[in-house]
């Protein structure tokens, strides 16, 4: 019968503890979210960042 009880008690626990945890990292992706939202690049069209675009700068002539 202890051990039922411990059982239970264990389990209970356990849930809230899931539970909560839950809960931190879903309002934690929320704020994430929100901030990144304002970061958005609109001329990022392929979607990996700077490495798709064509730089500003002339290439330098090195043949002379």
């Amino acid at each position: 019968m202890k051990n039922q009880i411990m059982f239970f008690v264990g389990v209970i626990i356990f849930i809230v503890y899931v539970y909560f945890l839950l809960t931190i990292v879903r309002k934690q992706h929320k704020i994430q979210r929100k901030e990144n939202m304002n970061t958005y690049d609109s001329s990022d069209f392929d979607g990996i960042g700077d490495q798709g675009r064509i730089p500003n700068k002339k290439p330098k002539n090195r043949a002379i």
